[in-house]
């Protein structure tokens, strides 16, 4: 048997009862002869809660000191979790992620993984213990300091270690049974898919889809590592998203899922010269506040002016930033105005199949269209359309666009066993 890299999210773990599961579940898998790794989240809540707490301390907090306080919440599940095995009377020991060799860069609250060099852990194994390592965090190349990898960077702790241990397989274990074609908590109906490309995948996680971290799927990509997404709550087999499995072709689906995403904010630069260079300076400056953006539309120009608008989506949480940078840059750029709106959703639509199938995106916009949900930006690719809309209509627009594409499944609802979603 190989090794497996197994990851347990924070909803897996929230209370000792299910710490002590899921160390049976580990303990199950050594037994049937596998080298085990393990990668644990915060418990529960306990990453927002200290979140709470700095922000009660100090509106900015220094994003050194912060990355230091929110790793404590995973160190405390690893040490939980190795307690738990022992007192199943088998070794366990726990490393945090800078322990377990997580090279990172220097950017605080959101830093990327340089290279993994997991010599402890594989000394740890080859020793017969189960190594269980702190996710979410690492040590940065240059200043030697604790830095953590952002939201859901537990599941690209489990993806990275696994590549760099060569594991067969990454287990991310959630509240759910899989992937589904929606959110389960929106579509009540959505249906558990068992095989899903790298691809998709990524285009559903760039989307909104919760149960996995895009970074994750793309490292697990570029490393052809399959990650099987189950519950740790069942028994169930789960979703494998992998290249094309085996020799075994298998006909895809001509749509994966509907994705969801009400986690954005619209920015619109208004009176921008339309000349070349304008779009440039606009998106430079906000690419040197180290903001990522979404969708990008720009308007036609008034011929009366030579005027025109651009508008953008970007994550809420940068709205500030990106709205301060632009503001200093304005007499240079020579826009007009500023508009900002965080009450928007994005509803996305993927699927490779759609590329050979016409009449997707007719099918896709005429199921807007009758659940009177307006439309405010586009954006498309080969394997995905996306729209803008209000906020207050995101779920009802999911559900009409699930339903529209027979998505919807004839048997049991599916089950959200936790209730974090990851």
């Amino acid at each position: 048997m190989g090794l497996v890299v197994q990851k347990y999210g924070g909803s897996s773990v929230a209370d000792a009862e299910g710490i002590k599961r899921v160390a049976k579940r580990i303990v199950e898998a050594k037994k049937n002869g596998h080298q085990v790794v393990v990668v644990v989240s915060a418990m529960g809540d306990t990453t927002d809660e200290l979140i709470d707490l700095a922000e009660q301390v100090s509106p900015m907090p220094a994003g050194r000191e912060f990355d230091m306080l929110l790793t404590a919440g995973e160190r405390i599940s690893m040490a939980l979790l190795a307690m738990a095995i022992k007192n199943l009377g088998h070794e366990a020991q726990s490393f945090t992620g800078s322990q377990a060799g997580v090279i990172t860069d220097s950017v605080h609250n959101k830093a990327r993984i340089i290279d993994v060099t997991p010599g402890r852990i594989r000394t740890a194994l080859d020793e017969g213990n189960i190594a269980i390592v702190a996710g979410f965090q690492g040590v940065s190349q240059d200043k030697k300091d604790i830095t953590t990898l952002g939201r859901g960077g537990s599941d690209t702790t489990a993806v990275a270690l696994a590549a760099a241990l060569d594991a067969e397989v990454c287990e991310i274990y959630t509240d759910v049974d899989g992937v589904f074609t929606a959110d389960p908590r929106v579509v009540k109906k959505a249906r558990k898919i068992d095989w899903i490309s790298f691809e998709d995948m990524l285009e559903l996680a760039s989307s909104g889809s919760k149960v996995l971290l895009h970074r994750c799927v793309e490292y697990a990509r570029r490393y052809n590592i399959p990650i099987h997404v189950r519950s740790s709550f069942s028994g169930l087999q789960g979703t494998w998203v992998s290249n094309e499995p085996g020799d075994r072709k298998v006909e895809q689906a001509i749509i994966s899922g509907v994705a969801h995403d009400t986690s954005e904010a619209k920015i619109t630069v208004v009176g921008v010269p339309d000349k070349p260079g304008e779009a440039a300076a606009i998106f430079r400056t906000i690419a040197d506040a180290e903001i990522n953006i979404d969708m990008v539309v720009q308007n036609v120009s008034a011929a009366s002016t030579g005027l025109t608008d651009i508008s953008f989506t970007l994550p809420k949480t940068e709205g500030r930033k990106a709205i301060d940078a632009l503001e200093k840059q304005k007499g240079a750029i020579g826009f007009d105005g500023l508009r900002y709106d965080d009450q928007i959703g994005k509803i996305s639509l993927v699927g490779a199949g759609m590329k050979t199938n016409p009449g997707v995106t007719a099918s896709f916009f005429e199921a807007l269209s009758n659940a009177g949900v307006n439309i405010e930006l586009i954006s498309t690719s080969e394997i995905r359309i996306s729209v803008v809309t209000r906020a207050d209509d995101v779920n009802e627009a999911v559900r009409a666009v699930h339903t529209a594409f027979g998505l919807d499944s004839d048997s049991a609802e599916a089950v959200v066993y936790g209730g974090t979603g990851r």
